[in-house]
């Protein structure tokens, strides 16, 4: 008797040129799209990683696809980390000791980064880079001083601008210092999800050469920017904590303090202008604020990293009031312990609690996105990336936002 022979099972039709790729349709208890107002009941549909349609489920012009339901959680665009430092992760020093000063931390971060073995930096970056993807961050702007981990971050799935942070208080090396970090900039560029910018550390380890070679390259892209108060009292006349670390460090420099406000010294620079990302801002009076605003400059604050080391608070209220378009980052696990932005969210909340927990929410997504760059983060919009996270959420929660903000929210990558 002939042997039958089964039919073969039915294969699935083969996408081709033209055929739109089938939607994932994610549905939520809410939407925060950021842009705009939160939906209840919301649902975004992705097709190719992107952002096909945004509304409420159901509701007008929902096309068809297959659902995701992720119950009562809240749905909103991955988190972007404006000011982060990876290669610090591995040194420890946040909580180890109470530092006197924040010239005192910075003594102790020298010692221990001299310390350090590159391969050791090597694996605390990546743990860093681990902890940023699973607290529901999709994108960075790292700041490197030694470009050891950019392969790393190629590999991460995270978007990054790593921003080369240039130091140099020796006048007499400006220019040798600018020549090897273009080589080496040279050297490591490669296409693809890592941008590398030249960067300044700040104004107390910069020389004015430095900043002039930098500003004449269409820099800098980032500074650390009136972070202490040590830093205002050098920049006043010369003295204090900064002055002493400097002739420890680096001898007898030749500088003039300009006896003005960190802020208006790098204005005199011309070093304030569109596309500068500066990070903390804690010691700016008004005239400084109206500075930063009229001349475009963006600022990332960091208030966990602010509050450990002693120097203050960034006057939120008032950078907003002015016009300051402003960011959130976490700063280096070495001055923030953790690497989650969330902690930052909720630590800004508790500052400052008359303060929209719609804004905080901006700043530590689609704020991040617009200071570094990135058009295609930080907000559920159709056409955008779908770089989401989730952050479950109790039944019947009525405020999403205030849920963001309350401390209690814990964020979780969305794969696709």
């Amino acid at each position: 008797m002939p042997r039958r022979r089964c039919p073969p099972l039915p294969r699935p039709p083969l996408p081709w040129p033209g055929r739109p790729a089938p939607l994932l349709l994610l549905t939520a208890a809410w939407v925060v799209p950021v842009a705009a107002p939160p939906i209840r009941d919301g649902c975004v549909a992705v097709s190719d990683g992107r952002i096909a349609w945004v509304g409420r489920r159901g509701g007008p012009g929902q096309p068809e696809g297959r659902f995701r339901e992720l119950g009562s959680g809240v749905l909103l665009p991955g988190l972007v980390n404006a000011h982060c430092h990876l290669e610090l992760t591995a040194l420890g020093l946040a909580g180890e000791r109470r530092f006197t000063s924040f010239v005192d931390w910075v003594e102790a971060l020298v010692a221990a980064r001299a310390s350090l073995d590159a391969a050791t930096a090597r694996d605390g970056a990546r743990r860093g880079i681990e902890e940023l993807r699973r607290s529901g961050t999709v994108a960075v702007g790292d700041v490197s001083n030694e470009l050891g981990h950019l392969d790393l971050l190629r590999e991460s799935g995270l978007e990054a601008v790593v921003f080369f942070e240039l130091i140099g208080w020796d006048p007499a090396r400006a220019a040798s210092i600018l020549a090897w970090a273009e080589g080496r900039m040279a050297e490591l560029a490669a296409p693809g999800p890592v941008r590398l910018r030249l960067a300044a550390h700040a104004p107390y380890s910069v020389s004015p050469p430095l900043f002039a070679g930098l500003v004449r390259r269409g820099g800098p892209a980032a500074v650390h920017l009136a972070e202490s108060p040590e830093e205002s009292r050098f920049l006043r006349d010369g003295g204090g904590e900064w002055a002493a670390f400097l002739d420890r460090r680096v001898g007898p420099v030749p500088f003039e303090a300009p006896g003005t406000s960190p802020v208006r010294y790098l204005d005199s620079l011309g070093a304030l202008r569109p596309g500068l990302l500066a990070a903390h801002c804690v010691q700016v009076d008004g005239g400084d604020r109206a500075l930063l605003a009229e001349r475009g400059v963006g600022v990332a604050v960091c208030p966990r990293s602010n509050r450990n080391l002693g120097v203050g608070m960034p006057p939120v209220p008032e950078l907003l009031a002015a016009g300051v378009a402003l960011s959130l980052g976490t700063d280096s696990a070495a001055s923030a312990g953790r690497l989650d932005l969330m902690q930052d969210v909720s630590a800004l909340q508790r500052e400052f609690p008359r303060l929209d927990p719609a804004v905080i929410v901006r700043m530590a997504t689609l704020g991040g996105a617009e200071a570094l760059g990135l058009p295609d983060y930080g907000s559920l919009e159709p056409g955008k990336r779908a770089a989401l996270a989730v952050a479950p959420a109790p039944e019947g929660t009525a405020e999403p936002l205030s849920f963001l903000t309350s401390g209690e929210a814990r964020l979780e990558p969305v794969e696709l």
